[in-house]
């Protein structure tokens, strides 16, 4: 699905339930077999938001260890990630408590920098050998300040490995996600940031328009119905593969030149 060094990240559930339509895997069967058929797709890694029988997300070591385990199980051999985000533990000495009694590590977790304590639990994940997505938003209120505490982080935390934490740049609806009005340069947001791998994904509307961005500036991209229940033509997708499959289309192949 992508380029040499370009991973590709489905994002089976993210915050989609039952009333998302059919799409949407529910259970750990389904959560594992959409899956596996997304990384014969051509995903090069999961995202999976762990939850409790109730649907509520959770870090509880109880939920993440089972879903991953039910996912290696499976047969999903790329890596795997998990949320660590105020929507399965609001306070931040929580988070980290949950993050430190995990038995079942995931390969990466997802830290979003505008969300209080973002930084020591970028660290106690780094810490436990488990790699960091740090998101931040490109525009909206309070974009500038994720970025630029990200920023500081980044410069500050000269110990954490390059290949450890990947910036993950949420691109918003409108101009900044239009490919009419997007050239091949980054968003000048993430311009000046210190050297460290980048993904670019977008929700709904700004989901495809991201994708074709990552490609002409040869990052790393995201979709699945975390993040948009349409095709790029604006039919209902079908399955977490079927937008794998159409985002294949659209990203360059190894070997490629962004």
């Amino acid at each position: 699905m992508s380029g040499a060094g370009r991973p590709a990240v489905v994002s089976l559930n993210g915050s989609r339930g039952a009333a998302d339509g059919p799409a949407v895997p529910l259970s750990p069967e389904d959560l594992a077999e959409s899956a596996v058929r997304a990384v014969a797709a051509g995903a090069d890694e999961v995202l999976v938001h762990p939850r409790t029988p109730c649907g509520r997300e959770s870090l509880s070591p109880r939920v993440v260890g089972p879903v991953l385990e039910v996912l290696r199980g499976a047969g999903v051999g790329v890596p795997l990630a998990v949320p660590a985000s105020i929507a399965a533990e609001p306070d931040p000495a929580q988070r980290l408590a949950r993050v430190r009694a995990w038995t079942v590590l995931p390969d990466r977790a997802v830290v979003h920098f505008a969300e209080p304590g973002a930084a020591e639990l970028a660290r106690a994940l780094l810490e436990r050998g488990v790699a960091v997505d740090a998101v931040v938003a490109l525009g909206g209120p309070g974009g500038p300040k994720a970025l630029e505490r990200l920023r500081s982080w980044l410069v500050r935390e000269r110990g954490v490995g390059r290949a450890g934490v990947r910036v993950v740049a949420e691109v918003a609806a409108g101009p900044a996600a239009d490919e009419q009005t997007t050239g091949p340069a980054l968003p000048a947001g993430l311009r000046g940031l210190p050297p460290q791998a980048l993904l670019l994904f977008g929700r709904d509307g700004a989901s495809w328009p991201a994708l074709r961005l990552a490609g002409r500036c040869g990052t790393a991209a995201r979709t699945g119905v975390g993040d948009v229940l349409r095709l790029p033509d604006g039919r209902p997708a079908r399955s977490n593969a079927e937008l794998v499959a159409a985002a294949r289309e659209l990203l360059p192949r190894a070997g490629d030149t962004p």
